[in-house]
């Protein structure tokens, strides 16, 4: 199963993060080159949709979860220099860090500014089987991500980042700064309980049938 089934994707709705065509730069960094907002672009470009995907699961609010994924942009484009390995799990780190700081203010306010203007691209499929098949396959994809969303945070976030985002282990605990051990039982965790989740959702259909 493509994990790509299950994150979010951004609605249309919110220009700041719309997708368009080359990068360019903007008034958030006026000193950049036109290099820099294309290199932001190829590297920073294909995760956008995991960005927004991992705020909204953590958040758990469309509206915060665009705040969060804007602002995780703007740092990432400000900071593209200090880009070390993968982009992918160093964007999902800085977007959690967002989620972080936001949860520590202990409102919904997020001040962002306009980021670089994206592509997306898809991710490849692994061939990955995970626990959220049986739903997908019956398309009650509403359902799953409201089981999903029902799991304790650290929890969820392992598995939004392993069978959804499709990191690694070592990415996983990069991103959470959790020891892999830590991840991995994690993840065990939090598969059992969207395990059991779904098997209530299974029996409620069935009991609801005429």
């Amino acid at each position: 199963m493509s994990g790509r089934l299950l994150p979010f994707r951004r609605g249309p709705a919110r220009a700041p993060l719309r997708s368009a065509g080359p990068v360019r730069a903007t008034a958030a960094a006026p000193a950049a080159g036109a290099a820099d907002a294309a290199r932001f672009g190829a590297l920073i470009g294909p995760h956008i949709d995991a960005a927004y995907s991992l705020a909204r699961y953590l958040a758990r609010d469309a509206a915060v979860a665009e705040d969060i994924a804007q602002e995780a942009l703007l740092k990432a484009f400000r900071n593209l220099g200090a880009l070390q390995g993968l982009p992918k799990p160093w964007l999902l780190a800085i977007v959690r860090n967002a989620y972080f700081d936001w949860r520590r203010r202990g409102d919904d306010h997020i001040v962002t500014g306009p980021a670089a203007e994206v592509a997306l691209a898809e991710a490849p499929d692994d061939g990955h089987v995970s626990a959220e098949a049986g739903l997908i396959r019956q398309g009650d994809v509403a359902a799953l991500r409201a089981a999903i969303e029902a799991i304790p945070e650290p929890f969820r976030e392992a598995l939004v980042l392993r069978d959804l985002e499709e990191l690694s282990y070592r990415e996983v605990a990069d991103v959470t700064g959790a020891p892999i051990g830590t991840v991995m039982s994690r993840l065990a965790r939090a598969r059992r309980m969207l395990a059991e989740r779904m098997g209530v959702l299974e029996a409620q259909a069935v009991g609801a049938k005429p």
